[in-house]
């Protein structure tokens, strides 16, 4: 009996933005330091990947493209609301599929922000247009734009098990050609293979030497490993209480210091309070940045597994 009633409170989890299963008052969090805002670009993609969060492909849509407009309008939204934000953040889906991506990034760029682009680093980049225009910002703005490419190990064979045959020595491709037009580069992998964090830091320290890549390893900031995210764990609501119990803060929390701009198919652009939560409609807080400025309920399992808990328990 005490197995079923378990298990029937696991179904009853993540459903109140307020109350948690227990009964408890669920904890929220306050956008108090942003400091980035990400723009989705769309979900389309040159290659699909095992497991990719988002579901990218070359077939879903199922956010469209954001044009350098748009991009353009939350810039001057951001200005008028005196968010304080520093830094532009691009992804997709593969932002170099998006016509008008290089657009994006100049707009960023000329009114001083940070731009981080997040990319594999393959054929939509290295298209002969889409080249040039790199080219023409690293030029223009050095290091205030960084690209992080997507290697989800540092040997070929892992990498591609989750990306296609030769995609490790496409992405290459591109780094070598960033690397040689003096490009700002970090990566991003994932923690699935049986390494500690140490082993995964050296093998990747060793690929960056091999190729001469100025990526420091050992910087979690340049070196980005992520884990597997999977929505069908079963993990303990985040409550008013965690934060005392955890010795944390919801300052802490992604979404107290970032929104997302994403355009759903068929809809106007909008903000959502997470970029790992592209399609949870519970997280999408409105079409402007004012709107976005309310609190967020932390009322999803990534919100325990990945922003706070790390897989503990915090509830009475």
């Amino acid at each position: 009996m005490k197995d079923q009633a378990s298990a029937a409170q696991a179904t009853d989890k993540f459903q109140d933005p307020k109350i948690t299963a227990k009964g408890e008052i669920r904890a929220t969090v306050p956008l108090s330091d942003p400091q980035t805002l990400w723009f989705n670009t769309g979900t389309l993609c040159n290659i699909e990947c095992v497991n990719c969060y988002i579901l990218s492909s070359p077939t879903n849509d199922a956010l469209v493209y954001l044009t350098a407009d748009e991009v353009r309008d939350y810039l001057d939204q951001l200005k008028a609301r005196n968010w304080g934000v520093g830094e532009i953040g691009f992804t997709g889906g593969e932002p170099y599929m998006n016509p008008e991506f290089n657009d994006m990034c100049r707009a960023a760029l000329e009114r001083g922000y940070e731009v981080l682009v997040l990319t594999n680093a393959m054929r939509p980049m290295m298209r002969k247009s889409v080249k040039a225009g790199i080219e023409a910002l690293v030029k223009e703005f050095g290091d205030k734009l960084t690209f992080r490419i997507s290697l989800d190990h540092w040997s070929a064979e892992n990498h591609d098990k989750m990306r296609g045959a030769g995609s490790f020595e496409k992405s290459l491709e591109g780094m070598r050609w960033l690397s040689s037009i003096g490009a700002r580069m970090a990566a991003a992998g994932r923690q699935l293979w049986n390494e500690d964090d140490a082993a995964s830091r050296q093998g990747y320290a060793d690929l960056y030497e091999s190729e001469s890549f100025k990526i420091d390893a050992q910087n979690p900031g340049m070196t980005v490993l992520f884990p597997e995210m999977d929505e069908g764990v079963d993990v303990p609501e985040i409550t008013v209480d965690c934060w005392g119990i955890l010795n944390k803060s919801p300052k802490d929390v992604m979404c107290a210091s970032s929104r997302m701009v994403v355009k759903r198919k068929g809809q106007k652009a909008s903000v959502i309070a997470c970029t790992l939560l592209p399609y949870a409609e519970g997280f999408d807080m409105g079409n402007t940045l004012e709107e976005a400025e309310k609190d967020v309920a932390l009322n999803h399992p990534h919100c325990a597994k990945f922003c706070v808990l790390g897989g503990a328990s915090c509830s009475a």
